[in-house]
């Protein structure tokens, strides 16, 4: 943009329509919505998207992942629903989708299908495995986080634990979308005339095994098995969480990570630990990570007798790393947040604003000297609420959108 600003919806004009459902092909498909792209959430008729029904702790899956989007609910079973779909592929940028093996190929609006329709599309396949002997299973986070030893590290030994949030989910989202922007990339600077689209894909187990690298770079370097993060043999002396008096009866707790011999001596300055600073035992890092075993309950016993807020702002002042244990429910209130990283979203599986509002996370990225973020600029929508609205824009008229409407090919608000 001119004049030294700088736009926090870089991917404006970008069309998109997105075939998906649960996390990972609705986290792809917000992450390009917030950049600005125009992106069509393609619901099945007359249902829509199951997610949207979903109990329990997926009850807010789709509130979370579908804002900035427009929904239109198309019956890809109904040849007339599929030729809709091919007319928007003709002049879409990217189609992405996450559903099972084949399930897209079925519905005629597989690869090859739309491809034909529109060679310039580029078309992102977020599947549970990428080529391989695994490729046709149907794959799940927790699935793979069991399969690549991710939930072997994160338990204790002996205890597999999947990882508290749907991380690989949202990982493989947004290698999928680096992958898109590479493609359009390609596509876009291919010299007079443009180029090809092309199939791309991301894939659930891979994106877990690459958070293994490291641990598989160990295994080859010393020969030895990683334990699980649980019981393993710290590289820091200190870098625990301990308890805290709390505030108001109740106790606290809070994570310390006294990482270098300078933070040791300010920690030490700031909670009065004289002696210990002056403990030739505890001199580096290194010697501190060797009396772990009667260091940390030392420390414990200093902590214990503190409120947790004292513990905090001496923490904060000696510039060490510390943090909170905190709970999902503390983040509508964290202070940092609340500077600027939530969106008031409405809260509710029917979409377009209904329901109660709640602050859910920016995307992760600022914009430019003045630090923008990506906003909120649509409630996540009713099913079919903009089904009318994205045919018009494709060229269909009034009485073939209201027919489309009658034989329940389409599903409108009004249907």
């Amino acid at each position: 943009m001119s004049g030294g600003l700088t736009s926090t919806t870089p991917l404006k004009g970008l069309r998109v329509l997105e075939f998906s459902h649960t996390i990972m092909g609705p986290s792809a498909g917000l992450v390009l919505a917030d950049l600005g792209a125009e992106v069509v959430k393609v619901e099945p008729a007359p249902e829509g998207d199951h997610t949207r029904r979903l109990p329990g702790f997926a009850a807010g899956f789709f509130a979370a992942f579908n804002r900035n989007k427009r929904s239109l609910a198309l019956d890809l079973k109904q040849a007339e629903g599929r030729a809709v779909a091919h007319r928007l592929a003709g002049r879409a940028d990217v189609v992405l989708e996450n559903y099972g093996p084949g399930t897209m190929e079925r519905l005629g609006c597989g690869w090859e299908q739309l491809s034909a329709v529109n060679p310039r599309l580029v078309y992102l396949a977020l599947k549970g495995y990428l080529a391989g002997p695994y490729e046709h299973r149907p794959a799940l986070d927790e699935v793979v986080q069991f399969q690549a030893g991710l939930a072997y590290m994160t338990g204790p030994p002996g205890r597999p634990l999947r990882a508290g949030a749907s991380i690989i989910d949202i990982l493989g989202a947004v290698f999928g979308v680096t992958a898109v922007l590479a493609a359009l990339r390609e596509r876009d600077t291919a010299g007079p005339g443009g180029g090809r689209g092309q199939r791309i894909s991301s894939a659930l187990f891979e994106s877990t095994v690459f958070l293994m690298a490291s641990h598989m770079a160990g295994i080859a370097a010393t020969g030895e098995e990683p334990p699980p993060m649980p019981a393993r043999r710290g590289a820091w002396g200190i870098y625990d969480v301990f308890a805290t008096a709390g505030q108001g009866g109740e106790s606290g707790e809070l994570f310390i990570g006294v990482t270098s011999d300078g933070q040791w001596a300010r920690f030490c300055e700031e909670f009065g630990l004289a002696a210990m600073r002056a403990d030739e035992r505890l001199a580096t890092n290194a010697l501190r990570a060797k009396a772990r075993a009667w260091l940390i309950p030392a420390l414990a016993a200093v902590l214990a007798a503190l409120p947790q807020a004292e513990v905090e702002a001496r923490c904060e002042r000696c510039g060490i790393s510390w943090a909170p244990v905190g709970r999902p429910r503390d983040l509508f209130e964290d202070p940092h947040l609340l500077a600027g990283g939530l969106l008031q979203t409405a809260i509710s599986a029917l979409g377009g604003g209904e329901g109660a509002m709640a602050g859910l996370p920016a995307l992760p990225v600022e914009f430019g000297v003045g630090r923008a973020r990506p906003g909120l600029t649509r409630q996540p929508p009713r099913m079919g609420e903009h089904s009318a609205e994205v045919l018009e824009e494709a060229g269909y008229g009034a009485a073939e959108i209201a027919d489309l409407a009658a034989r329940r090919i389409i599903v409108t608000p009004a249907a």
